[in-house]
């Protein structure tokens, strides 16, 4: 029987001619989902603090009098994130993606249990604090991870279940606020039960191997060889280890020590950074966390008061998102990336154009909701159902795969801050921006983004799709020095 294989490629078909598909193999999806249990911790603290805040305010009286202190609260985790993620890079690429995710893990219950004792909305601050630098450690090690550990033709899929994760993660704080609203403690039992998923992951992780690219890299390449056979077949196992060795050979010639000035002094390592960090810029600045943190609000604005109506509408975004993300996971392997992203931006520009139109004529309305307010509402859940398949999972993928070995780590933590910092800037100036110009206006500003963001994937961003990392690299390469169309040359062989 011929085995069918492509010279310097991961698209291998095995003996029995059969595709590696996303659930071919259990052993990679089980070492996705526990460590995509990280995104959910992502997901589930930047979506519980909505609902907890306003029971904080009824136990703290200053919170109440505050909206520094409120604001405080609320962003105090997005600042250890942006501390996390920066740390998160180098942690990664020293210790291994295992320890990472170890130390994230015992981080985030730290903070959690701090978060649930809290005697004062001081102590609740630091332990926002601790969450925060878990939570973004965590987002720079489970795409990593996870990808190092993927077939190349299934790794979009698996990277964007961490992103599904997240969302999941955004969803289930949804339904723990509602179940937790007629307890005693109420907001202690919101933010202490993170710890729960965390403490599950560090168990769970406990019995997972280290990465084995980094192991093969870094330490141990007969213990890395050893996790590649549970992931490859013999005759993809032996192509997969000359590719190792080839990236570790080239990594001995370069002979010095890889530092965040090399990320910006390189080209072709440049030109990668800038690519990924403005992936995640746009993911935030497109809207999508202005939608998750105040999409109560949004509905509210858009004529519906009833508060109980809001979170219901308010759930079905969040589910929506989900959803969406679930057929990213499909797509994204089977459309490529940035098809994928491109489409996507298609229909967040047109979903947010039609908000903005919603609420402006809406705004010029008075008395009960109309066909207007219904209009926002649907172009709410346009703008999730383009978002989720695309711009969710597409920023997460791409910066898994699009950096040398050696700054895989850095790159991918200094990208993820990017993101949080962006995350950051959104969620403090889209009320004061809604209330300064008008809540149309605001969304007609991110529709504008949106375009510029169509331009950018359109000129920065290649196809990543099915490409190794070895061939990513070279990829990246040819961008800066010559011969950029190679790239595609390397999909067209592929097909």
């Amino acid at each position: 029987m011929t085995i069918v294989s492509l010279p310097g490629s991961s698209g291998y078909l095995d003996a029995s001619h059969r595709k590696v598909s996303y659930f071919s193999n259990p052993y990679v999806l089980g070492l996705t989902f526990i460590a995509g249990i990280g995104g959910l911790l992502f997901g589930y603290d930047t979506g519980v603090i909505s609902g907890a805040l306003l029971y904080i305010k009824d136990d703290f009286p200053e919170v109440n009098q505050s909206s520094f202190l409120q604001e405080t609260i609320v962003s105090m985790a997005l600042v250890g994130a942006m501390i996390g993620a920066a740390a998160g890079g180098w942690i990664n690429d020293y210790f291994g993606r295992k320890r990472a995710t170890l130390s994230a893990d015992v981080v985030f219950i730290l903070g959690s249990l701090v978060m649930a004792a809290a005697p004062d909305p001081y102590i609740l601050i630091f332990g926002r604090l601790l969450v925060g630098l878990g939570v973004g450690v965590a987002s720079v090690t489970a795409p990593v991870y996870i990808a190092e550990a993927s077939p190349s033709e299934i790794r979009g899929g698996l990277v964007s279940t961490n992103v599904l994760m997240i969302t999941g993660g955004q969803f289930l704080s949804y339904l723990v606020n509602l179940a937790f609203t007629e307890i005693p403690g109420t907001w202690r039992w919101m933010l202490g039960v993170a710890g729960v998923p965390a403490a599950i992951q560090f168990v769970l992780m406990l019995f997972l191997p280290e990465s084995p690219r980094w192991l093969y890299m870094k330490k141990d390449k007969s213990e890395a060889a050893a996790v590649l056979a549970k992931i490859y077949d013999p005759y993809r196992l032996e192509e997969e280890i000359d590719q190792l060795a080839t990236a570790l050979e080239e990594e001995r010639l370069r002979k010095q020590a890889v530092s965040y000035l090399d990320v910006f002094r390189k080209k072709e390592i440049r030109l990668a950074f800038f690519a990924g960090a403005g992936l995640q810029a746009f993911q935030q600045f497109t809207g999508i966390n202005t939608v998750m943190y105040y999409s109560p609000t949004i509905v509210q604005m858009a004529g519906f008061k009833s508060n109980q109506l809001a979170l219901v509408l308010s759930l079905i975004v969040a589910l929506m998102n989900a959803m969406g993300t679930i057929v990213g996971i499909y797509l994204i392997d089977h459309f490529g990336r940035k098809k994928l992203a491109l489409t996507s931006l298609s229909g967040v520009i047109v979903s947010l154009i039609l908000l903005a139109v919603a609420f402006i004529l809406e705004s010029s309305t008075s008395g009960d909701v109309g066909a207007y307010g219904w209009i926002a509402v649907i172009g709410l859940a346009l703008y999730i159902a383009f978002f989720a398949p695309g711009m969710g999972p597409v920023p997460w993928t791409v910066n898994s795969e699009i950096y040398p070995e050696s700054y895989r780590g850095m790159c991918g933590g200094m990208s993820a801050t990017v993101n949080w910092i962006s995350n950051l800037i959104v969620a403090q100036s889209f009320l004061s921006l809604a209330e300064a110009v008008g809540t149309g206006v605001t969304f007609l500003i991110l529709a504008g983004i949106a375009v510029m963001a169509f331009v950018f994937v359109v000129v920065c961003v290649p196809e990543t799709k099915g490409l190794s990392f070895e061939e990513m690299e070279r990829v990246w390469k040819e961008k800066a020095w010559g011969n950029g169309s190679r790239g595609e040359a390397l999909l067209e062989a592929r097909s």
